[in-house]
């Protein structure tokens, strides 16, 4: 196990960066991860697999709601996509190469590898490579998580030293209706496998902090965060239990 470096627990952590689409910040934007790292907060970004097998910072399986364009990431390669414009802003969809480089270990980066077909299930390890291969020789706090256990566990073979997490929820039928049955949301609101992930934290659904698995975690001395806090007074209230938070829709307050 790799422990999460302190800074992790030190500063919030914008949830897509600190995106202002009003501002011309989409989520997930270098305009976004700049004011981020301007404003003195860790970032959490998403990851997506192109159809050349490139990581790129971008959260859905369609374009359409961030570019206005049809098609998905899977079926579209990086260079279409290094040009492609995010809605609200002069800026294109960045590779996750450019967005390590643009942070340099300035602030804690909080990487969320996305679950390639839905269903949580074994993947094909392509976007694991991915990721391991850019994030090799990288300088500065890292991490690197994801709701579907089979991938953190590839990472922990992949780049062992980066410090790994799973990405946690109570897992009710209504918000997770692509999930194929009950057995399922189950067995992974039970997080079974945080240990043969070598997992060092989860980032918990901050509605459902006060399931005692969750406490069993953190009696361990895992760390725990949350998503996502989109008030102050939500703020205080999963700061009971979580070290850390990922927020959005306001300023957290940086601690003195």
């Amino acid at each position: 196990m790799t422990l999460l470096p302190q800074a992790f627990r030190d500063v919030p952590v914008a949830h897509r960066a600190l995106h202002d689409l009003g501002a011309g910040r989409p989520e997930n934007s270098r305009a976004a991860i700049r004011a981020a790292m301007d404003a003195g907060y860790g970032i959490e970004i998403d990851l997506q697999l192109t159809r050349d097998g490139q990581a790129v910072v971008f959260h859905d399986y369609d374009l359409e709601r961030l570019t206005g364009t049809t098609g998905k990431v899977q079926q579209t390669s990086a260079t279409a996509l290094a040009a492609t414009p995010l809605r609200g802003s002069r800026e294109c969809v960045p590779s996750f190469a450019e967005v390590l480089e643009l942070v340099a270990g300035r602030v804690p980066l909080l990487v969320e590898v996305k679950d390639q077909h839905g269903e949580m299930g074994v993947t094909d390890g392509r976007l694991e490579a991915a990721v391991a291969r850019e994030v090799a020789g990288y300088a500065g706090p890292l991490a690197l998580m994801s709701f579907n256990p089979h991938s953190v566990i590839a990472l922990a073979d992949l780049c062992p030293d980066v410090s790994r997490g799973i990405v946690t929820s109570g897992y009710s039928a209504d918000a997770w209706p692509e999930l194929p049955d009950d057995r399922l949301r189950a067995r992974l609101r039970d997080i079974p496998d945080f240990d043969t992930a070598a997992a060092s934290f989860i980032s918990h659904e901050v509605s459902d902090l006060d399931r005692p698995r969750v406490a069993e975690i953190k009696a361990s001395g895992a760390a725990i965060l949350c998503w996502t806090v989109r008030s102050a007074a939500q703020e205080a209230e999963a700061r009971r239990i979580a070290h850390n938070i990922t927020f959005e829709g306001y300023r957290a307050a940086i601690p003195a």
